[in-house]
């Protein structure tokens, strides 16, 4: 009876914190929270019990090993397939499937896809029947290149997996689940009344470990956004860090122990999982992403930088930390992690580090902590140097708790620098520029004292038409802890003369003023500005990240034709990317977009010179624009609002189509050009307006595949029987200098 009560008030508390969270990226909508008790009793999956004293001897021994993952739960090889296990049902337009899958006196419970492959129009939830805690919505949009899924924990003893789909597609779907996982201690709460047999890691790390909010966690708010903990199976496996790169581009790379990888394709990034509270124990896991890729390894400095399946969504407030690959040691160090799986913890090293080896790795040395430790859980964590960027991950050491005092003892990271030589460089710094010591995104690492920074404000972006003269405004900022009252800005023009800006003033820190800078008319083609900073207060800038900043647009300065783009999006516009060339270079592209606008217009107004142009939809699902999931549709028109060129989105994984600014009605008088047949996959017939001038054909690229003159004949035929399949411009052009063009398209 204690023990039925302990779990009780286990499932109680987690209840009132997670009831109806999402812990992984999902679509929306939440589960019918229906079943069918007969059929869903008579079809349970139920998992082996456990053996609870031999787990807890066993974990006795591993919970002290720091390069040994916490473990909550027993992994169960299962084999649960909709077309032998669960239940079917007809659910107004939709066939729906259930299967209840149970551990007796699970504290939480998890299960790992092996194959999930839905079509578009399926979707799938695991929830508990007992708390209606839900995962999901999970659809096409969550499929991982691997194949699988892996899916968050869920509170309770009892889960039930529901997947519906349209009743077209019967009673069958591409899903298998190879694994259930029976949590004997929760990844997801902690109490202290609840029975020790149910206690999970929250709380449950030394004692002398520091909360991530704890005063002395203050100035390490922004680095801690980056820290993420690790779950593979029944396994909280390690800690790990989201690290940027010099493209400031928020590509999700993720650094992590060598040691620490499995599969990550089938690991869970929890993010933010910390105390709200210096002496909380309890944190949200509801920012979670399934799956990575690892990009490269090695054992020599114990590293791993791995790609996360899906960038965290805005709303997850992640950080991308910035990194310092040089080997200068620092003067001291920090480390933010998740020691036992449990809530995000700080460490500090006040002396510095040294390098060495250890274990067979290149390693920053760490004699103790003065304050804080790491403990099992812990690997992978980031080691920040003084000025707030990393310089490695946790590989290995004796440091823990000894009651409520730091035991004395060593830790080592493997070093980054050394990681950098062996295959990270590649992706921390894609431009390959050398750049080692790089701030953290979208927030600066660290602030100086004295530090200027700038940024160009009103510059054109793309291309424009016309050569009106332009104005744009450098913004002076400053990040500085003193007071800005001077520094040289320097400005270049197209390359022209620079010119110096002496300014003066007085800027508190964060403060910002706009410099305008003179007109200048731009020049036809690419234009750049360049605009630098130096000198702030008459001294050195402490941080030369932000000294710089550089902006490219380019113009048509002569005769333009003003067309527009209008894309009617369907309710996936996530799928839709377009771009429009000419002579193969891209002019103007877009997507993708938000999904469920079905209906929505994106309107582009397009500035072009005379010629022509290929415009290309791509479908990343392979359904187009239309018709089944929404009315998508695209359309190019002229300044007369004549349509150019239109489709109606029926195609599959992408459609091409040309038009050429001569079939605007600025070029209606223009000569007619007769080609037949189009598209032709032999002998090609072209009739020109008359028998004096010449013609070519030129590819989507624009290589020329034929040219001739007419001779007295206004009739050509072309042999295409060899040419690649895809559409061709025809222009033809005669002695008075009429011109006339058209398209062909090539098939076999």
């Amino acid at each position: 009876m204690k023990k039925t009560i302990a779990k009780f008030l286990a499932l109680l508390l987690c209840f009132a914190v997670f009831t109806s969270t999402q812990a992984q990226i999902s679509y929306g909508g939440e589960p019918s929270f229906m079943m069918n008790s007969e059929s869903l009793n008579s079809t349970r999956v139920e998992l082996p019990a456990i053996d609870r004293e031999a787990l807890a001897a066993e974990d006795a021994v591993t919970d002290k090993i720091k390069d040994m993952p916490w473990r909550f739960g027993v992994e169960n090889s299962v084999d649960i397939r909709p077309e032998t296990h669960g239940y079917w049902t007809v659910e107004g337009d939709e066939n729906v499937w259930r299967v209840a899958i149970t551990g007796e006196d699970a504290t939480c419970m998890s299960v790992r896809f092996s194959e999930f492959a839905l079509e578009k129009g399926a979707y799938l939830f695991v929830w508990s029947p007992l708390t209606q805690q839900f995962i999901g919505r999970f659809d096409h949009r969550n499929m991982k290149e691997w194949g699988g899924l892996a899916t968050g924990v869920i509170i309770g003893s009892e889960i039930i997996v529901e997947l519906h789909q349209p009743i077209s597609r019967g009673k069958t779907a591409p899903i298998a689940i190879d694994q259930a996982v029976y949590g004997y201690r929760s990844l997801l709460q902690y109490a202290e009344d609840v029975a020790e047999q149910y206690r999970g890691p929250f709380g449950n790390s030394g004692a002398c470990n520091i909360n991530i909010n704890c005063p002395e966690g203050a100035p390490w708010q922004t680095e801690s956004r980056s820290v993420a903990i690790i779950v593979e199976g029944g396994w909280g496996a390690c800690t790990g860090a989201l690290i940027n790169n010099t493209a400031n581009d928020g590509t999700p790379y993720f650094l992590t122990a060598n040691h620490c990888l499995g599969n990550p394709g089938s690991w869970l990034f929890y993010f933010n999982h910390e105390s709200a509270t210096c002496n909380g124990s309890t944190g949200p896991t509801n920012q979670s992403i399934s799956g990575a890729t690892t990009l490269v390894s090695n054992g020599s400095s114990d590293y791993a930088l791995l790609e996360l399946s899906e960038t965290p969504p805005a709303s997850f407030n992640v950080q991308y930390a910035g990194f310092d690959a040089s080997g200068v040691t620092p003067s001291s160090a920090v480390s933010i992690h998740h020691p036992g799986g449990d809530i995000k913890k700080i460490c500090f090293e006040d002396d510095s580090p040294y390098p060495t080896n250890a274990a067979g790795a290149a390693v920053w040395f760490i004699d103790q902590w003065e304050d804080g430790v790491t403990e099992p859980g812990s690997s992978g964590a980031p080691l920040f140097d003084n000025n707030h960027r990393i310089i490695g991950q946790l590989y290995g050491g004796a440091a823990a708790c000894q009651g409520s005092q730091n035991n004395g003892q060593y830790d080592y990271y493997g070093r980054l620098d050394v990681s950098w030589g062996n295959g990270a460089s590649q992706y921390l710094d894609p431009s390959g520029g050398g750049t080692m010591v790089w701030d953290g995104y979208p927030d600066g690492a660290i602030s100086y004292d004295n530090d200027a920074g700038v940024t160009i404000s009103g510059a054109p972006e793309g291309l424009i038409c016309g050569s009106d003269p332009i104005e744009v405004d450098v913004i002076l900022s400053n990040p500085g802890n003193n007071n800005l009252t001077s520094c040289t800005i320097i400005y270049n023009i197209n390359n022209s003369n620079s010119q110096q800006i002496n300014w003066t003033g007085n800027l508190s820190q964060g403060g910002t003023e706009t410099i305008s800078l003179p007109q200048f008319t731009p020049v036809d083609g690419g234009n750049t500005i360049e605009v630098e900073v130096s000198n702030p207060n008459g001294v050195n800038d402490e941080n030369s990240l932000n000294d710089e900043t550089e902006a490219e647009f380019s113009t048509f300065a002569g005769d333009t034709y003003d067309f527009s783009f209008v894309l009617t999006l369907d309710d996936y516009g996530s799928e839709t990317t377009w771009t429009i060339k000419r002579l193969g270079t891209v002019i103007y592209e877009g997507g993708p977009y938000a999904d469920d606008l079905d209906g929505e217009q994106v309107v582009v107004d397009l500035c072009l010179e005379e010629g022509c142009y290929i415009v290309t939809l791509h479908d990343s699902y392979g359904d187009g624009l239309c018709c089944e999931y929404g009315e998508g549709s695209w359309v190019v028109y002229d300044d007369d609002n004549n349509v150019m060129v239109e489709s109606d989105g029926v195609f599959e994984e992408s459609e091409t189509d040309q038009f050429c600014t001569e079939w605007s009605s600025v070029g209606a008088t223009m000569p007619k050009l007769d080609i037949y047949p189009n598209p032709a996959n032999n002998i090609l017939t072209i009739e020109t307006p008359s028998a004096d001038g010449e013609f070519m054909i030129s590819d989507a690229a624009g290589r020329v595949m034929h040219s001739d003159q007419n001779i007295n004949s206004s009739r050509t035929q072309v042999d295409v029987s060899a040419w690649t399949e895809g559409l061709y411009i025809v222009t033809w052009i005669n002695s008075k200098g009429e011109r006339a063009v058209n398209q062909i398209g090539v098939v076999h």
